[in-house]
């Protein structure tokens, strides 16, 4: 959820203050309340020393015009004082609950809208010249019934070519059961979710479709921490000692469903294997659909079944090009492929939008080897073997190498913003080796933040961050009754993390964070994408000079005094007609 805009809170009937002001006692010498004699500054014109009500009863210190505590003096509460410890504490955990709850309406009316560009680094289309393209989940969106074909016809041919047992085609495709971003061990077979700091996420591990144990987790990784030698390399792959294979395409989707499923089987028939040749018969079963072109032939045959209509990205396109701006595709996928796709998309003459069309690129290779030449592809599917000495709008190319399209074309650095879905495939080495600006398409936002709009997503994260501002400094008081009284509280706050997690996805929950820590996936993110967002329809919504900010959010040692910390274009506001009409903020 973006953060809220603290001047709209401050006119929330004095709630959010009064949180503040009692919170604010919380810090006092060191974060225990302690008796003490002390009062806040001198009181100047219209302020006075007094005591108003807040979190765990009265709470003096100054007090202006209006009876709002401007400043909190330290509070008289210890066991000298004779107040019952266990009784004190849980009426701080009463009054932090009722004034959270009285926030939420303040908070709900700060939903986010799912239609935002959301920016990593800043970065203005004034200065974009050229835009390129990735063409799967980037100008091209898919349907769920892709997901179960791809599916379905690798798991028929892991029973048809690599003599698996019979009894895998009982198995059908989950579409809810895995997310993107995940890390599966090859020789463990195990499939989790992994935060920025590498730390596994206990009660994501799962073995076959059911969760492993957090103690065996533990036991097997002797702690929770995956060393950096055995995790995925730079693309996510596993290879060269590296044990983890990192799951970023949406397309893996179905790969680590029925990598799920075969292991379920085999531990549940008892079979004996080796985690390594099923994970390898899998991925190139996985493959076998791409590169066969069973998958291609299938969309062919049934296109309306498996693309969803892209009039939105007919109309970025189109504005692109009325304002003079260049445009390239470059894709893995074949050309017939992409051709069938947007005359559906676009229309027949998709390819006079586009100055360059490079297909079955290779990528990442393409942006990495130099050896591999542009080959023109006439509309027939014909290979031609002159040398290409320029890249010409209308013509099809295939293959070739970033260095030579650099070249050849002289689009180079920030004037270029390119779109893709694959953070390491499409944007990693762009950013990193050619100061390409690049924009990630992340269909998930959608849903994620339609979740995180809901009240109860709402209600329930609010009061989790209250309830972690109280263990935290109310753990200072060390005595039995009140460590009794903590205990309990972390207990309800880990309760209220799964229910978080269980939100999102019951197994692994969202995408972009494992509970407090944003996921490794969502480090990736906002390493290589200077602007995301849910589609490319999104760019209809903001003019081509516009600049995108990103939200300077506090370090942890740094204090939020700045005001508005929110996406602009982000929260969701009336336009003047309705405010006209008296429709409130």
């Amino acid at each position: 959820m973006a953060p809220l805009s603290l001047s709209r809170l401050f006119r929330s009937k004095g709630h959010f203050q009064r949180l503040i002001v009692s919170c604010n006692a919380l810090h006092t010498h060191g974060g225990s309340w302690t008796c003490c004699d002390r009062t806040p500054s001198t009181p100047q014109h219209g302020q006075r020393f007094g005591a108003v009500s807040g979190i765990g009863g009265t709470v003096q210190g100054l007090v202006n015009h209006s009876g709002t505590l401007i400043a909190a003096a330290p509070l008289c509460t210890s066991a000298d004082s004779g107040v019952d410890r266990t009784s004190w504490l849980w009426s701080i955990y009463n009054e932090t609950k009722k004034q959270t709850e009285e926030l939420i309406p303040v908070i709900s009316s700060n939903s986010v809208n799912p239609d935002t560009i959301f920016a990593n680094n800043e970065i203005s289309l004034q200065d974009i010249e050229i835009y390129g393209f990735d063409y799967d989940y980037t100008l091209a969106f898919y349907s769920s019934h892709l997901h179960t074909l791809i599916f379905n016809i690798a798991r028929d041919i892991l029973v048809e070519e690599h003599r698996y047992p019979e009894g895998l085609r009982e198995y059908e495709y989950i579409p809810d059961f895995v997310i993107r971003g995940l890390h599966y061990d090859v020789q463990k077979a195990l499939l989790m979710k992994i935060d920025a700091f590498h730390y596994i996420q206990l009660g994501t591990v799962y073995r076959g479709l059911h969760p492993v144990p957090d103690k065996e987790v533990i036991a097997m990784y002797e702690g929770s921490h995956v060393p950096l030698e055995i995790m995925s390399d730079f693309y996510g792959k596993s290879s060269h000692g590296h044990t983890m294979k990192q799951f970023m395409d949406i397309f893996s989707l179905p790969e680590m469903t029925l990598l799920s499923c075969v292991n379920d089987y085999f531990m549940k028939h008892n079979i004996d294997y080796e985690p390594v040749h099923l994970y390898k018969d899998v991925k190139e079963a996985i493959g076998d659909v791409h590169v066969k072109g069973i998958m291609y032939r299938a969309v062919d045959a049934d296109i309306e079944k498996y693309i969803c209509y892209g009039e939105q990205t007919h109309a970025v396109l189109r504005k692109l090009s009325e304002n003079g701006k260049k445009m390239f595709l470059i894709t893995n996928s074949p050309f017939d492929f992409v051709d069938r796709g947007m005359n559906y998309i676009v229309g027949k003459d998709w390819r006079d939008l586009f100055d360059v069309v490079i297909v079955q690129a290779d990528k990442p290779g393409f942006f990495n080897d130099r050896r591999k030449p542009f080959r023109r592809l006439t509309d027939k599917g014909v290979l031609l073997w002159d040398r290409i000495h320029h890249l010409e709008k209308g013509q099809i190319y295939k293959q070739g190498n970033l260095y030579e399209f650099l070249r050849l074309t002289g689009w180079r650095g920030s004037k270029v913003l390119y779109f893709g879905d694959h953070i390491y495939s499409d944007l990693a080495d762009l950013t990193l080796k050619h100061g390409w600006r690049t924009g990630a398409i992340i269909p998930e936002l959608r849903k994620e933040i339609k979740i995180m709009n809901a009240e109860e997503y709402v209600h329930t994260m609010t009061w989790l961050q209250s309830l972690t501002s109280l263990v935290e400094h109310m753990q200072v008081h060390r005595d039995p009754a009140s460590q009794a009284v903590v205990q309990e509280w972390i207990r309800e706050r880990e309760s209220l993390r799964s229910q978080t997690k269980d939100i999102f996805n019951a197994q692994f929950g969202s995408l972009f964070r494992t509970y407090h820590n944003p996921t490794y996936f969502s480090r990736r993110l906002s390493r290589f994408a200077d602007i995301y967002m849910a589609s490319l329809s999104c760019l209809l919504r903001y003019d081509l000079r516009h600049t995108f900010f990103p939200r300077r959010t506090p370090l942890q040692h740094e204090a939020p005094f700045w005001p508005e910390q929110t996406t602009a274009g982000a929260m969701k506001f009336p336009l003047p007609a309705e405010r006209a009409q008296g429709v409130s903020e």
